[in-house]
């Protein structure tokens, strides 16, 4: 099934003002005081414009920055990159494929037993959907990277 996952007139008007400031004006939150720096439960964080699944926690580590790191997105299209020249840097800039939503940005001193790389998001950019409400709110599909992760720490003990 495939999604539509663009920005909408009625998504944007829903958003609070960080989360406007840092999707549609490319914005950054603060370090450390933002909703999912330390966040440590199982589940998947969507784009908070169009819903678009983006990360898993499975993929989330502590990079001791302040902002929630991934080592990849849950699927390579689901983020678009371009390089960013603000704050007198080039950086690499990620946004949503769907909905264009500035997430934050990705580097190259990730572990690097997981590929090296750092997705560094802004919270205000995600929403966080729990493992045990992918299937109540409709991301049913993405309950089988939790399922084998069990599986996975079972079959090790």
């Amino acid at each position: 099934m495939s999604q539509d996952y663009r920005a909408t007139a009625d998504a944007l008007s829903r958003l609070t003002p960080a989360q406007y400031r840092v999707t549609q004006d490319d914005g950054t939150e603060p370090p450390f005081r933002n909703a999912y720096w330390d966040t440590h439960g199982d589940g998947i964080y969507v784009d908070v414009v169009s819903g678009q699944p983006l990360f898993s926690s499975i993929d989330k580590f502590d990079s001791g920055t302040g902002w929630p790191s991934f080592t990849r997105p849950i699927d390579a299209s689901a983020v678009t990159e371009k390089v960013d020249g603000m704050l007198w840097m080039k950086r690499t800039e990620v946004r949503s494929a769907g909905a264009d939503s500035h997430l934050g940005h990705v580097f190259d001193d990730g572990p690097r037993d997981a590929g090296g790389l750092r997705y560094c998001m802004n919270s205000a950019a995600l929403r966080f959907v729990p493992a045990a409400e992918l299937d109540q709110q409709g991301y049913g599909e993405y309950r089988r990277l939790f399922e084998d992760a069990t599986t996975t720490q079972e079959n090790a003990s």
